[in-house]
C-alpha cells in the first residue's frame, strides 16, 4: 500500500488518510439526501436514485483513488443535477431516461477529451472570466431552485416572481435550516450541512412535515434505474445543445476543481501544471459515464475535498476510503429518504452563496472581461437555463472583444463555441 499510493513519498501515512477520508465524507454526505430528491422531480425512482447516487460516488471515487492517486472524491454534482432534472425534464419536456442517454454520451465525449492534447487547448481556451461566470451562474440557478422549495420564493403572473407566504411552517424551517447549516459552517462544524439537513427535517416531525421512515434497512432495488438510459434517444432528437452544456460544465468543474485541489494538497508542479492529470480526468469522465448507467446525473469532482486535504490526505488512500463510506451509506436508506424538500432546500441555498463567490475573482476593471461573465450567471436563472446562459456567455464574450477592437485576445476554443451557440440559438 505504502508503495501503491506513494505515502512516505507525499508526506502522509494511513491513519492520516483514513481521518482525511472521513472529514471529506462527511462535508459531501449530504448530496445522497439532496440528489435523490432532485431526481425525484423528473420522475426517478427516489430509493432507486439513492442507491445509484452511493455506488456512483463510490464507483467514482475509487476510480479517482486507484487510477489516478488523487485524495479528491467524486459523486453526482450540484448544479448538473438540477439541470438535469429541471432544466431538461421538466422545462424542455425529455423523458429521464433520453436524458441519462445524454449524460452517456456526454461523458464519452469527456473521455475521448481526456485521451486528447485537445483538453489542454479547451481547459486554457476559455477565460477565468468566463469560468468564474459559469461557476456563480449555476450557484444562481441552484439559489433559486432551492427558495422556490422552501416557498420562500414563488411564481407572480405580474411581476415573475415574488414572495411566499413567510408565516408558513415550512417556510420559517427552511429559512432557520439555513441559518443552522451556515452558521455551523462558520464554526467550523464537520458534516455541517448534512446536520443540517437532518435536524431541520427532525423539526417538522411535530408539524407532520416530515415521515419518518427509520433509519437503517437493506437497501432499495436500483432496478428502476440501472441501464434505464435511452441512448439512441439521445441521439435521435439532436439533443446537441444538452450534451455539450453537460459536457462543458462537467469539464470546467472537474479542472478547475482538480487545479485547486492538488494546489491545497502540495501536489502541483513548480511551472502550475497538475502531474497525472489526464488519469484524473478520465476517472472523471468514467464516473460521469458508470453514473448514467446506473441512473443518476453526471458524477464530478468534489471541491469538498478540500476539507479531507486541509485534514491532510495526500493520496488515493483518502478517495478510496470515501468510496468505501458510501457503500455503508447504502444501508441508511430509510433516513435519507424520509428527508422533505423543505429541508434539503436550505442546503441549496447555501451552495448559490458559496458559488456566487466565484464573482469577487473577476477583473473588474476590464469591462470586456467582467460584463460576459456577469451576463451568463444572471441569464442562467432568469432564463432557468445552464445552457443558455453558457451560450449567452461565449457569445456575448467574442462580440464584445471584438467590438472593443481586442478581438485577438479570443482564443479559438471561445471563437468556437461562440459561433456553436448561435447557431443553436437561431435553430432552436
Amino acid at each position: 500500500m505504502e508503495r501503491f499510493f506513494e505515502m512516505r513519498a507525499r508526506g502522509t501515512d494511513p491513519r492520516t488518510e483514513v481521518v482525511a477520508g472521513a472529514t471529506t465524507f462527511l462535508t459531501m454526505a449530504y448530496i445522497v439526501i439532496v440528489n435523490p430528491s432532485i431526481l425525484a422531480e423528473a420522475g426517478i425512482d427516489q430509493g432507486a436514485a439513492f442507491v445509484a447516487t452511493c455506488l456512483a460516488a463510490a464507483i467514482g471515487s475509487a476510480l479517482m483513488g486507484l487510477w489516478a492517486n488523487f485524495p479528491i472524491a467524486l459523486a453526482p454534482g450540484m448544479g448538473l443535477n438540477a439541470y438535469f432534472a429541471f432544466g431538461v425534464v421538466l422545462g424542455m419536456g425529455v423523458p429521464w431516461q433520453v436524458a441519462l442517454g445524454a449524460v452517456f454520451v456526454s461523458g464519452l465525449i469527456f473521455l475521448a477529451v481526456s485521451l486528447l492534447r485537445i483538453r489542454e487547448w479547451l481547459v486554457n481556451g476559455i477565460p477565468l472570466s468566463l469560468k468564474l461566470g459559469i461557476a456563480a451562474g449555476i450557484g444562481f440557478f441552484l439559489g433559486l431552485i432551492g427558495l422556490r422549495s422552501m416557498g420562500l420564493v414563488i411564481a407572480n403572473p405580474a411581476t415573475l416572481v415574488g414572495l411566499g407566504n413567510v408565516a408558513e411552517v415550512p417556510v420559517l424551517l427552511g429559512a432557520a435550516g439555513f441559518l443552522l447549516i451556515a452558521g455551523l459552517s462558520a464554526r467550523g462544524v464537520p458534516g455541517a450541512m448534512i446536520l443540517g439537513i437532518l435536524l431541520t427535517a427532525a423539526a417538522g416531525i411535530p408539524f407532520g412535515l416530515t415521515t419518518f421512515r427509520g433509519v437503517v434497512d437493506l437497501p432499495p432495488s436500483i432496478a428502476p434505474t440501472l441501464f434505464q438510459l435511452d441512448i439512441a434517444g439521445a441521439l435521435a432528437i439532436g439533443i446537441f445543445g444538452i450534451v455539450f452544456t453537460f459536457f462543458l460544465v462537467d469539464l470546467l468543474d472537474n479542472a478547475g476543481t482538480l487545479i485547486a485541489s492538488t494546489h491545497r494538497a502540495g501536489l502541483m508542479r513548480p511551472d502550475g501544471t497538475v502531474p497525472n492529470l489526464g488519469r484524473a480526468l478520465q476517472a472523471d469522465s468514467g464516473g460521469a459515464i458508470i453514473g448514467s448507467v446506473l441512473g443518476t446525473s453526471t458524477t464530478v469532482s468534489y471541491i469538498e475535498s478540500a476539507a479531507g486535504i486541509q485534514a491532510g490526505g495526500r493520496t488515493g488512500l483518502t478517495a478510496v476510503v470515501v468510496a468505501g463510506l458510501f457503500l455503508l451509506t447504502l444501508f441508511l436508506a430509510p433516513l435519507a429518504t424520509s428527508i422533505p424538500g423543505y429541508a434539503t432546500a436550505p442546503a441549496l441555498v447555501f451552495i448559490a452563496c458559496l458559488m456566487a463567490q466565484a464573482l469577487r475573482s473577476l477583473d473588474w476593471d476590464d469591462m470586456t472581461d467582467y460584463l460576459p461573465a456577469i451576463l451568463t450567471a444572471l441569464a442562467m436563472p432568469f432564463t432557468f437555463s445552464i445552457a443558455t446562459g453558457i451560450g449567452l456567455g461565449f457569445i456575448a464574450y467574442a462580440g464584445l472583444k471584438t467590438v472593443a477592437g481586442r478581438a485577438r485576445e479570443v482564443h479559438g476554443a471561445v471563437w468556437l463555441l461562440a459561433v456553436l451557440s448561435a447557431i443553436k440559438f437561431m435553430v432552436s
